[in-house]
């Protein structure tokens, strides 16, 4: 599944757009609970890893929407967060669902066969 945040997909067409997709994962607003910070108060040195992977969550969710509903790509994602109460934090990657293929301009050249000698593979420089 091809996820992208740009509205087009270079080497690509959309055949078919499907429609908005949304994944959400829900974090205790918590820092203790979710690893943010140590019991001493201290900030978690893995606090940028633990980012990217709730992020990485959400997007996961989406595609997993998308796929579901016949696409095989995610085009203008974003992301988005919100407190839902003093407890709780959702973060959400949403986006169109599509259905893309390449273009022609995108498959290589014919490839045509060198006539000439070469020095190395055996022929006369």
């Amino acid at each position: 599944m091809l996820v992208v945040t740009t509205e087009t997909v270079a080497g690509h067409v959309v055949r078919r757009v499907i429609g908005e997709v949304i994944g959400a994962t829900v974090r205790s607003n918590n820092v203790y609970l979710e690893g943010v910070k140590s019991l001493t108060g201290a900030p978690n040195p893995q606090i940028g890893l633990l980012l990217a992977r709730w992020r990485r969550d959400a997007v996961a969710v989406m595609a997993a929407s998308a796929r579901r509903q016949g696409a095989n790509a995610v085009v203008g994602m974003r992301f988005d967060h919100r407190e839902i109460s003093r407890a709780w934090v959702e973060i959400c990657a949403y986006g169109t669902a599509v259905v893309i293929a390449a273009t022609a301009d995108r498959r290589p050249p014919p490839r045509r066969p060198d006539r000439r000698p070469n020095q190395y593979r055996g022929g006369a420089p």
